[in-house]
């Protein structure tokens, strides 16, 4: 969702290209004639789905697509931008349903456009990706074995990547990214954007938690390079019809690299497990599901199952408090901003009321059940 990468990362200067702007761009950068735009919602960034004019006599090819234009903070950094385009066409040719990435009339994956804002003049990273059709995840009713395809897709992702190579991969080292998850001690800067109630408490409790608990046992876990976002708006869903005639969906599309870094195999899970709670009717139930499908790819060690509970919580942590902070940053953005926080909170209060161990003891019966071929 983010792409700052210190502390200052929210203050960041979010793009504000007009359609008429956007259309120039995708025409002067990319070549291409639109004939429709309009914007999409995004975090700090920018995004816009393009319809392009098909050139007579033309061969085949897309004709809808999606234009990024990236924060002020984030176009600082092309060669972190870079890497993750990469990562997404070495995706793409691994067989996942990432979007392809378009090249400029130069023949790069990205462009600096610098726009001249009457104060000053600000420069912005532009990409032009194609658009991935589906239903993101969170506009449906999610079945247990989605949620267990889920869990095997960030499994295969992690694992996919442990085979991808890049002069610059040294960049998704993002030490003070504020959406790593071992960065949970930064949300302390952000936390008076809470005001003072339970909510903070609970967020202040998870922060010395993490602290005492998860911190120490960092050099246990296993390093990877996270997608870190596979939120219910970042995984696409198509549906068929199954023999008794009822739909059945699958994963169609997995948006939005811009979260990627190093970190572990068991914080992806964590984000996957509380990213589709969100939207459940059952959230506690979901984590069982989730981590079922990862182990059924990348088993986790007792060490990082023992940290599974609390990185979940820390999760809701971050998304919830840099979400109150980005409100008050962008008080017009804040319908897509508190997405999370509509049930988030109520969420992380049920965790906590209930307890790690009862808590787990679900999460983990239930991964057990698909061992025996049952699952709850």
């Amino acid at each position: 969702m983010s792409s700052g990468d210190d502390e200052q990362s929210q203050a960041l200067a979010k793009p504000t290209f007009t359609e008429v702007q956007a259309s120039a761009v995708v025409e002067s950068v990319f070549g291409l004639k639109v004939s429709k735009i309009q914007p999409l919602p995004s975090y700090d960034d920018q995004n816009f789905h393009v319809h392009i004019s098909k050139i007579k006599d033309a061969t085949e090819g897309p004709i809808e697509y999606v234009l990024k234009i990236s924060n002020t903070e984030a176009s600082k950094n092309p060669d972190l931008i870079e890497v993750q385009n990469h990562i997404i066409m070495f995706l793409k040719a691994a067989g996942f349903p990432t979007a392809s990435v378009c090249c400029t009339k130069g023949d790069n994956t990205t462009s600096l456009m610098s726009i001249d804002s009457g104060t000053e003049i600000k420069s912005y990273l532009v990409r032009l990706l194609t658009y991935l059709p589906g239903k993101p995840i969170a506009k449906i009713p999610v079945s247990t074995q989605l949620l267990y395809e889920i869990g095997r897709l960030a499994a295969k992702l992690d694992k996919a990547l442990e085979k991808f190579h890049h002069p610059k991969l040294s960049n998704l080292h993002r030490e003070n990214f504020i959406w790593n998850l071992k960065n949970i001690p930064l949300l302390e800067k952000y936390v008076d954007a809470l005001g003072q109630n339970r909510n903070r408490e609970i967020v202040e409790q998870v922060i010395q938690l993490f602290k005492k608990e998860v911190m120490t046992k960092l050099s246990h876990f296993r390093e990877c390079i996270n997608h870190g976002d596979l939120n219910d708006h970042n995984i696409l869903v198509e549906s068929s019809k199954s023999a008794f005639g009822d739909a059945v969906y699958q994963v169609s599309g997995i948006l939005d690299f811009g979260d990627m870094s190093y970190g572990y195999y068991v914080f992806e899970v964590a984000i996957t497990i509380m990213y589709m709670m969100i939207e459940s009717k059952n959230p506690i139930q979901v984590g069982g599901h989730i981590l079922a499908g990862f182990e059924s790819i990348i088993p986790l060690t007792a060490v990082e199952r023992s940290a599974l509970f609390l990185l979940v919580c820390s999760r809701f942590c971050q998304s919830l408090v840099m979400a109150a902070y980005s409100c008050q940053l962008h008080p017009e953005n804040k319908e897509y901003l508190m997405i999370t926080a509509k049930t988030g909170w109520k969420h992380l209060q049920q965790m906590f009321d209930m307890g790690q161990k009862a808590v787990e003891e679900i999460w983990f019966e239930t991964a057990k059940s698909y061992e025996s071929g049952i699952s709850l």
